[in-house]
C-alpha cells in the first residue's frame, strides 16, 4: 500500500544525500535578509577575510598612529631601523645607500662642506634638546663624529663623511631615543 509517508520517506531518502554533498562541497546557504521595510535593523555585512582591518579612531579628534620601525643591534648599540620625522635635516638631503651596516638613516647632502654638516648637525640636535658629548673631526679621512644625548638615556651618533664629490651623514638613532 503506497501512503503519502511512504512516498515523503523515499522523497527524504533521496535528497539527503545531495544535501550532504552540497554541504561538503563548501556551497554557502544564507536566509535572505530582512527587507527594509521590515522594520528591524538592517544587518551589517560579514567581514571579508581578504581585507585587512582597518584602524577607525573612536573618537571624533583622534588620529591613528603608525607602527614605529624595527629596532637593530649594533657595535655602538641598538638602534631604530629610521628616523622620527622631527629630527632634523640638512637642507637638500635625501636617502642614500652609500655606507656601511645599519643605520637609522644615511643621506646624500651633496657636495656640501663636510665641517658645515657637522656643524648644522651638531647646533640642530642642542636646539632640539641634545647635548654634544664630543665632536671629532676632521679625522685624516676629512670625516665628522658626532655623540649626543638626550633625554632617558637617549643617544645619538651622526658621522659625516665626504666621498669624492659627494658628503654622506649617517645617523644611528639609539632604541631609547623617543620615536613620535
Amino acid at each position: 500500500m503506497h501512503t503519502a509517508r511512504s512516498s515523503g520517506r523515499a522523497l527524504a531518502v533521496a535528497v539527503l544525500p545531495l544535501l550532504l554533498v552540497a554541504a561538503a562541497c563548501g556551497s554557502n546557504v544564507t536566509s535572505p535578509s530582512p527587507s527594509a521595510t521590515s522594520g528591524g535593523p538592517t544587518p551589517s555585512p560579514s567581514p571579508d577575510s581578504s581585507t585587512p582591518p582597518t584602524a577607525v579612531p573612536t573618537d571624533p579628534g583622534m588620529t591613528v598612529r603608525p607602527s614605529p620601525p624595527s629596532q637593530t643591534d649594533t657595535d655602538w648599540g641598538r638602534i631604530w631601523d629610521a628616523l622620527p620625522e622631527t629630527f632634523p635635516a640638512f637642507p637638500g638631503a635625501g636617502p642614500t645607500e652609500i655606507g656601511d651596516g645599519p643605520t637609522s638613516a644615511s643621506l646624500d647632502v651633496g657636495d656640501a662642506d663636510p665641517a658645515e654638516v657637522a656643524a648644522f648637525y651638531e647646533s640642530a640636535l642642542e636646539r632640539a634638546g641634545y647635548a654634544t658629548l664630543t665632536n671629532s673631526g676632521p679625522r685624516e679621512d676629512g670625516s665628522w663624529e658626532i655623540e649626543s644625548t638626550g633625554p632617558s638615556a637617549c643617544r645619538v651618533r651622526t658621522t659625516v663623511t665626504p666621498l669624492g664629490g659627494t658628503t654622506v651623514v649617517e645617523i644611528l638613532y639609539g632604541a631609547d631615543c623617543p620615536f613620535e
